[in-house]
């Protein structure tokens, strides 16, 4: 069974299983907080009513992704207890707990997170939109394959981490080539860190800087993700070279998508999604002689897992021809499981900032009244706020803000908002900074 295990990735291993718990603690977190103003029962975008007209017709429940309040009536409270479930099966994958037991313990865990969070996206709507959802549900499902303490990971699961993060890569690098010309006469970020959806403390800093630095890091941008993904897969060559070589060259790819991600981290509150591929990337690491399991790897084990890996590369046949294909898509799953997904981000820049702003009153003479503004917490509102560092949380409100003056319609979301606001609504006022009619903080 030796030429199976990958004892020299037991710290890969640890970083992996307990940062993607981290991150669904994190989400679930955001769910908890968020879901039932937004999607609950009396939230903008009802998922009741989504679920009603998904049992309809054959039709409509096809185009709902597998979620268990299709098995068992939607409510807020039980979506706050699937959440709560979530974070203390998240809180004990970070102690390391289920990794002392045998290999299907940590694997029923992770596979209840991954199973917990999709019945969450499935019914998310546009509010659960985004590519860093897909990811980590797919992240979640091969973290439950990882096995346990006491044993080395398979090479062929850790294959399967690299393939992740070079779509994860690769994918947003060619986005980005075949998008809009800024990513090609090197002036992206000439605007990306003014026009980006959620600003940090230091983006103004870096949007400051000097112009041939933002060519330099558009060009660092395309090396680490055009160039640098290839890199990761050289561990397999170790299995021919055993000098070591090829597992230093897959690490120091790993380092620089790593750094690449922290800049990005610094400079931009991008949800989950760069810490995400910060975590990912440590599937790449190789540390000779630390952590070094002591057991063997189970047959029982080396049969599932071969399994999954068999199952995974049926699966990316669609994403391998995405990755080639001039109509590339971004962000996209091929399959009801968001197994196997295509990834991407900011395929075009915007060179504008268009900010739409909702105040209010409480006066009785309406024309003649002083309006305020309502805040929120990330979106950018007073220019003499220096905006704060939300990411990894995940503030969907204020991207979906964002997105707003970007769309061609009126979002059914955005109508029903205002009226919550007319209403002074509390659970909704609470996800503002400032109550734009009272202009007291919520």
């Amino acid at each position: 069974m030796e030429g199976f295990a990958a004892p020299d990735f037991a710290l890969a291993r640890e970083v992996l299983q307990r940062g993607i718990a981290a991150l669904f603690f994190v989400a679930f977190l955001s769910s908890l907080n968020q879901f039932r103003v937004l999607l609950g029962e009396r939230g903008l975008l009802p998922a009741p009513e989504l679920l009603d007209w998904a049992s309809s017709s054959p039709h409509a429940a096809k185009l709902i992704r597998p979620t268990l309040f299709r098995l068992i009536r939607y409510t807020d409270r039980r979506l706050a207890a699937l959440c709560v479930g979530g974070i203390l099966i998240s809180l004990l994958l970070v102690a390391g707990v289920p990794q002392l037991g045998p290999p299907w313990v940590p694997m029923l865990c992770f596979l209840a997170l991954w199973g917990g969070y999709m019945s969450i996206v499935s019914i998310g709507q546009t509010f659960y939109g985004f590519g860093w959802e897909m990811l980590l549900l797919e992240a979640g499902f091969l973290a439950a394959f990882l096995g346990s303490a006491d044993q080395p990971p398979t090479v062929h699961i850790l294959v399967l981490f690299w393939w992740l993060v070079f779509r994860l890569e690769f994918g947003a690098g060619m986005i980005k080539m075949r998008g809009g010309r800024e990513w090609r006469d090197l002036t992206a970020l000439t605007y990306h860190h003014e026009t980006q959806p959620m600003p940090g403390p230091f983006s103004r800093q870096a949007h400051l800087l000097p112009r041939w630095v933002h060519k330099g890091e558009v060009l660092g941008n395309h090396f680490a993700q055009l160039v640098v993904p290839w890199l990761l897969f050289a561990p397999i060559l170790g299995l021919w070279i055993p000098d070591g070589v090829p597992q230093l060259i897959g690490t120091v790819a790993a380092a620089i998508v790593i750094l690449s991600q922290l800049w990005l981290v610094v400079t931009g509150n991008f949800a989950w999604l760069n810490w995400s591929t910060i975590v990912l990337a440590f599937a790449a690491v190789a540390a000779p002689g630390v952590l070094r399991p002591s057991g063997d790897i189970p047959l029982y084990w080396l049969v599932i897992t071969g399994a999954v890996t068999v199952l995974y590369v049926v699966l990316s046949v669609p994403a391998v021809r995405n990755l080639f294909s001039s109509n590339q898509q971004m962000n996209a799953a091929f399959n009801r499981w968001n197994l196997a997904n295509a990834y991407g981000a900011f395929g075009t820049v915007t060179k504008q900032r268009i900010e739409w702003i909702i105040q209010g009153t409480t006066s009785e003479d309406p024309p003649r009244a002083e309006w305020r503004e309502y805040e929120f917490k990330g979106k950018p509102g007073d220019e003499r706020r220096i905006p704060r560092q939300f990411a990894p949380y995940h503030l969907r409100l204020d991207w979906l803000m964002w997105f707003l003056p970007l769309g061609r319609r009126l979002e059914d979301w955005f109508r029903a908002l205002i009226v919550k606001l007319l209403q002074a609504d509390r659970p909704t006022l609470r996800l503002l900074r400032v109550d734009g009619s009272s202009h007291l903080s919520v």
